[in-house]
């Protein structure tokens, strides 16, 4: 974008008063006076004509959409059941009717129990696979940029060691797979903040290439994130695709969630609305309890 585009926002200017510049200050305030202002218009100067300030908005924004991420809970509740196993000095009481032979044998003996013998009875909780869809379609940049960006940052802090990040419009791309460690939480929303939006959008694709990368996964609970409009303009069955998912919640705009919604309805879908990227981490602590 033009420095001329991107005066068009009134902030701009305080922001990158010279060629080349970002005040730092200028925008930690307006981050405290309206984070989501600050948050779009950052993700805008990423993609910046101008080199000096594309690259200080880059350095900046990984760290600043983390930072926004972190303020919703870290893990989500997951539901448990009491499973009988081998004693562990970590796990859970010990199960005396399971370890009762064990004991009778070891005290005929006048030998001490064998740990290997004895049994405790635990939580066992199932992990937890997330893929994240992220709708590039239409016109991306601004907020609908930032929110895709703090969301990455938000599934990649919350679910670090098994997560995916899809993008698409007509095509999907994989900009983090399922099964490869990732780097830098930084990396993955620069990654995202890369992608600019265009084309048509194809869902039923998308929830397809989400169901791939949880194939890939061997968590007990695989969940799909979508944060579109759902508003899907190329061929497919989009119920289908979703019903091949083990379990699908969305995320819309509060200001366009009609077809958000309707779609959420006749899948059987959780479904938020959230009004700019700061509602993020809210929204997706609550789908995901």
């Amino acid at each position: 974008m033009s420095r001329a585009e991107l005066a068009r926002n009134a902030s701009f200017e305080q922001l990158s008063p010279e060629v080349g510049t970002l005040d730092e200050e200028a925008l930690a305030e307006l981050l405290d006076e309206d984070a989501d202002e600050a948050l779009a218009m950052l993700a805008s100067m990423t993609g910046a004509m101008d080199r000096e300030l594309r690259a200080a908005a880059r350095r900046l924004a990984g760290r600043l959409m983390l930072e926004v991420a972190r303020r919703g809970p870290v893990r989500s509740r997951r539901v448990g059941r009491i499973v009988t196993t081998r004693w562990r000095p970590d796990a859970g009481d010990l199960d005396v009717d399971a370890s009762l032979d064990a004991i009778v044998a070891a005290k005929a003996r006048r030998d001490a129990v064998e740990a290997d013998d004895l049994r405790v009875r635990d939580w066992s909780r199932p992990d937890t696979a997330l893929c994240l869809l992220l709708d590039r379609s239409g016109s991306m940049g601004g907020r609908p940029l930032a929110t895709n960006a703090v969301a990455a940052a938000a599934v990649a802090w919350r679910n670090p060691d098994d997560y995916s990040v899809v993008s698409f419009a007509r095509q999907a791309i994989v900009v983090k797979p399922q099964a490869t460690p990732a780097g830098s939480v930084e990396t993955v929303v620069d990654s995202v903040l890369a992608l600019r939006g265009h084309g048509t959008t194809d869902l039923a694709n998308a929830l397809g290439a989400a169901g791939r990368q949880l194939r890939r996964s061997r968590a007990g609970r695989k969940v799909t994130v979508l944060l579109s409009d759902c508003r899907s303009n190329e061929p497919g069955d989009t119920h289908a695709a979703a019903a091949a998912l083990d379990e699908l919640v969305v995320v819309a705009p509060a200001a366009d969630a009609d077809e958000a919604t309707a779609f959420a309805s006749a899948v059987g879908a959780r479904l938020s609305t959230i009004d700019g990227p700061s509602d993020v981490p809210a929204a997706l602590a609550a789908l995901l309890m």
